[in-house]
């Protein structure tokens, strides 16, 4: 399909876009299916692997995509029925999902560092009964009770073409969990348009993508919105290649030979990745964008983006539920060191008050119903729906302003943690530590680090019978790393006599946050401390 942005006028393309969404749509089509009909040999993928680069075109992912749903539909996946996909970056995971849409069901991306519990949590939930996967998570998942499909070993049907289902824009597709402060991870639920929706946003924060010229590339895995829908699909449906790449650990060596080994010409790196470069010194040649979301750079992150890559970063912004709402886009207008950028053409964004009323100062970052990658609703959760609404606005949890048409974020209305790029609700971790015989109660937090954003911290009371230890602090550590992600799991785990808490019994995460900054060995008269483990890895 072509691009959804046409010019650089900013101001022109707000105030004429309209969200073009036909009464027919289904994502199989447009991320594979129409491309593979139009210009079979265009290349689609290009999965990287021990540094030799190798390209899938639309006809072969069209082909994979074809034999998975067969698969499928054989392994008895019916319309509206959810389908994990737990697999890194490959052509074979974006035929995944493209397959389990062309069948009318819903695919579930799952993080291949997701331990046994946050699956299983996951599966239950979503009601999973087949998983798309590789040889390893056929080993990881061999113990439940799925039909596993691996497409690198199992043998495929070859049976012609599937027919894509008769699907429209709010028909469901896809659902991606997102972690919040209470209660376990929610399924964010979303309909064929979130594709369209992510369109105008991705474009601009790559200061309008050239289909034909550009080659895009993120290290952000594809189980999360930001990989998937900020890159992978965005890239395949406009025929801008996207570069599949297992990278076991990201660095600056590997990223440059990538890059260079590729053709990569826009890429979206998370702000730890970016970090991770300024701290090797390296320059990045060749590049025409870089984009960045998670949490604003500030003035000296974005003059070294300057020096490093000889371009302004663009920094974006936007969550699971409502994704790529604000960009900034150097072509377009000044950067503005601080804040997230304007708002994308499609999108109402607004700072609210507690009366859902737009205001001219401090607020809640909210965006107007009607934009094509706002979410159907959590999976099963009515209430928590319409908690995310006031009024006609999607209450997004963090707090801003809006000066001169800049959004800048002030700080978040709620507990989340940003670490290395990810959202971590804390209340999930808490319940994997309590689950461990010697924990009485927990309260997690975020603690400012500066490479990660903010790093998980524990602090943990102990049931009778139990010493605070160093040895004991590393065994919680591993115990939360196997049942949650290796991603999310405690980097510090601190011992308390007792938590600070509120007269309903809630940890108030607020006064842990305190204590972690103020005393470099988290010692309190109030609260005391018999020991502290760490751990830097």
């Amino acid at each position: 399909m072509k691009p959804t942005l046409a010019s650089h006028d900013h101001a022109a393309l707000r105030r004429d876009f309209r969200w073009d969404l036909p009464a027919r749509l289904n994502m199989a089509d447009q991320a594979v299916t129409d491309w593979a009909r139009l210009e079979p040999s265009r290349p689609a993928v290009i999965e990287y692997e021990s540094g030799t680069p190798r390209a899938v075109s639309y006809a072969k992912l069209n082909a994979r995509t074809d034999r998975l749903a067969h698969a499928l539909q054989g392994a008895g996946v019916a319309r509206g029925d959810r389908v994990g996909v737990l697999r890194t970056q490959s052509a074979w995971t974006a035929a995944a999902h493209a397959a389990i849409w062309k069948l009318g069901a819903i695919s579930v991306p799952l993080f291949k560092l997701f331990g046994d519990d946050a699956l299983r949590l996951r599966l239950d939930d979503a009601g999973i009964a087949t998983v798309v996967t590789d040889p390893e998570g056929r080993e990881k998942l061999a113990g439940l009770d799925l039909r596993l499909i691996v497409p690198e070993q199992d043998t495929l049907p070859e049976a012609g073409a599937f027919p894509t289902a008769d699907t429209g824009p709010d028909d469901p597709a896809v659902m991606i969990y997102t972690s919040g402060t209470t209660g376990s991870p929610k399924g964010a639920l979303h309909g064929h348009r979130v594709l369209t929706g992510h369109l105008p946003g991705v474009e601009m924060s790559h200061d309008l993508l050239r289909p034909g010229r550009d080659v895009l590339w993120t290290p952000a895995d594809w189980a999360w919105i930001g990989g998937l829908f900020d890159v992978a699909m965005p890239a395949l449906a406009l025929g801008v290649p996207v570069v599949a790449a297992r990278l076991p650990k990201f660095d600056a060596e590997t990223c440059l030979a990538l890059i260079g080994d590729c053709g990569v010409t826009s890429t979206f790196l998370p702000p730890t990745a970016l970090r991770m470069l300024k701290a090797a010194g390296v320059t990045v040649p060749g590049l025409r964008s870089v984009a960045s979301g998670g949490e604003t750079l500030g003035a000296e992150m974005l003059d070294w983006g300057r020096r490093a890559f000889g371009l302004t970063i663009n920094e974006f912004y936007g969550q699971t539920e409502c994704n790529m709402v604000a960009s900034s886009a150097s072509s377009m207008f000044p950067p503005c060191p601080g804040a997230i950028g304007r708002a994308v053409p499609g999108f109402d964004v607004a700072v609210i008050d507690a009366d859902g009323q737009p205001v001219g100062a401090e607020g809640d970052i909210a965006i107007r119903r009607g934009a094509a990658s706002m979410f159907l609703g959590y999976w099963n959760r009515p209430q928590d729906t319409a908690d995310k609404f006031r009024g006609d606005w999607l209450v997004t949890g963090d707090r801003g302003v809006i000066e001169d048409g800049y959004i800048r974020f002030v700080g978040r209305d709620d507990d989340v943690i940003t670490s290395a790029g990810y959202r971590i609700g804390p209340s999930e971790i808490e319940d994997v530590l309590i689950r461990h015989p010697a924990v009485a109660a927990a309260g997690v937090i975020g603690k400012p680090d500066p490479l990660r954003t903010e790093i998980v911290v524990a602090y943990v009371t102990l049931r009778p019978g139990f010493a605070p230890s160093d040895a004991l602090a590393a065994e919680l550590q591993q115990h939360a790393r196997s049942r949650s992600a290796a991603h999310s799991y405690p980097r510090e785990v601190h011992f308390l006599d007792a938590l600070p808490m509120t007269v309903t019994g809630k940890v108030m995460r607020r006064e842990l946050r305190q204590l972690a900054t103020r005393s470099p060995d988290h010692a309190t008269p109030d609260h005391g401390n018999s020991a502290t483990g760490k751990n830097d890895a």
